[in-house]
């Protein structure tokens, strides 16, 4: 199963990654990181399919996908 980490002190609650995801697994946060920002959450782990969407569109890099136990690169950065 497909594991959606978030660093919410990455996270600029851009909202980028909740649009782009397909599944809607992701929701902002009613907290607010170091930054002042409500970041991104993780609502439904389960559904992940693990397409990559919301790491791809994140502009902060702040969301590492991994698929079992194994991290797929698309980018080299």
């Amino acid at each position: 199963m497909p594991l959606v980490e978030i660093n919410p002190d990455r996270c600029k609650g851009c909202e980028l990654c909740v649009v782009a995801c397909p599944q809607a697994i992701l929701d902002m946060s009613k907290e607010i990181n170091t930054k002042g920002y409500f970041y991104a959450k993780v609502i439904e782990q389960p559904r992940c399919i693990g397409c990559r969407l919301c790491a791809i569109i994140c502009p902060d890099l702040a969301i590492d996908v991994s698929v079992n136990a194994v991290q797929y690169e698309f980018y080299s950065y």
